[in-house]
């Protein structure tokens, strides 16, 4: 058990990392960055689009709708690869400290 200087000693020392270092403490904590955008799926996603106002021209609507799904199935799983994570570890110490 710390003694209550211990304690404010590693309240300090907590606080000051906090703040030289988020990145760290937040993978410490279990939170995650956010991600960079997968360039690969961008690709599929326009190239889908494409095909899918290719089809849409051409007059194949049955493809072309198909396509469209396709194309908004891969919009979100890039969106949510990217998205920014919740961050559930409370701060804990105490405001005064």
């Amino acid at each position: 058990m710390l003694n209550k200087e211990d304690t404010r000693r590693l309240a300090l020392l907590e606080r000051q990392l906090r703040r030289d270092d988020p990145d760290f403490c937040a993978r410490m904590a279990g939170g995650h960055l956010r991600r960079r955008v997968p360039i690969s799926l961008v690709f599929a996603a326009t190239m889908v689009w494409g095909v899918a106002l290719i089809l849409a021209v051409i007059g194949w609507w049955a493809a072309a709708i198909v396509s469209g799904i396709w194309a908004l199935v891969i919009m979100v799983a890039i969106a949510y690869r990217v998205r920014a994570p919740k961050i559930t570890a409370p701060d804990t110490l105490p405001p005064g400290w």
